[in-house]
């Protein structure tokens, strides 16, 4: 059970590094789960265009193609903000059923493997595709690229002066201005470097577990992100904590499905729960109710 749950945690915390990044500066992005699409596609279509690079050359390329996908669909919101004063809300929400049909059509459409017996699905990517597992093990290198990741998050949020100026930014608008931060380059940053890690969330997702692209890894895992951010209250030291809780969840929610034919969406129930009680938590802690006659 433990071994299901670790390898559960590392799909959402990468989008999950992404959002506390954006959520810091009040920019919010709520379309990891769109960009965590468009980077499964940009990991697959480096696959499908180079299938006969050995792995040293086409992982890379896999996560190049991740990356940039997924920043480029955060950056069109991003730049809808800053330059049309578009709410990034909206246009990232509306983003992310954009991805997810676009993942669809290629699926069901030009992408589709012929000996798939009819399934939406790609053909099943070559073993120089595939993340390797950690030796003696039944864990891929992505969560010790996620842990790496998390402390260079934490470095740059917190001892670099562009992490001050975005902290800064978050906290006073007009304060930022008035010290000449350059507010709408922050904004491109944070929502890049958001979109870059949903997008090897997908690149994660399709070269060391499901192996191909196909509709059934669309399961939330950008939506869990923004739950696990703001259980963890955007520390990154308790984001890993918050998404091995969040993990245990989806598994158990699994287990139930399978013994006591519990639907599937009870776990998203649980989930809106979660940040639910941690949202009212935050609420009553900085805010007293007084009962006047």
């Amino acid at each position: 059970m433990t071994l299901l749950i670790a390898r559960q945690v590392g799909q959402p915390s990468h989008p999950t590094l992404g959002v506390s990044f954006t959520f810091r500066m009040q920019v919010w992005n709520i379309g990891a789960e769109g960009q965590f699409a468009l980077g499964a596609i940009g990991a697959t279509w480096a696959v499908l265009i180079f299938p006969g690079l050995p792995a040293y050359l086409l992982l890379p390329l896999m996560l190049v193609s991740a990356a940039t996908a997924g920043a480029v669909w955060a950056l069109v919101p991003a730049l809808l903000k800053v330059r049309l004063g578009v709410n990034e809300i909206i246009s990232t929400l509306m983003f992310n059923y954009i991805g997810i049909l676009l993942l669809g059509y290629l699926v069901f459409g030009p992408w589709k493997d012929p000996a798939g017996m009819g399934f939406p699905m790609t053909s099943e990517f070559p073993a120089t595709a595939r993340i390797g597992m950690i030796a003696g093990t039944r864990l891929h290198w992505g969560l010790a690229i996620c842990v790496l990741l998390s402390l260079l998050a934490w470095v740059f949020l917190n001892k670099t002066r562009l992490g001050y100026e975005i902290k800064a930014s978050g906290e006073s608008l007009r304060t930022a201005r008035y010290a000449f931060m350059p507010y709408g380059f922050l904004v491109f940053l944070v929502m890049g470097i958001s979109g870059m890690l949903a997008g090897w969330a997908g690149f994660m997702e399709t070269s060391a577990v499901s192996h191909r692209l196909q509709t059934s890894l669309m399961v939330g895992y950008g939506f869990t992100a923004i739950v696990v951010a703001w259980v963890a209250r955007l520390r990154i030291t308790a984001m890993a904590l918050a998404a091995f809780l969040l993990a245990g969840l989806r598994v158990g929610v699994e287990v139930l499905q399978l013994e006591l034919k519990v639907p599937a969406a009870f776990g998203h129930i649980l989930e809106g729960l979660v940040l639910l009680t941690v949202l009212a938590g935050q609420f009553f802690t900085t805010y007293r109710l007084e009962w006047r006659k």
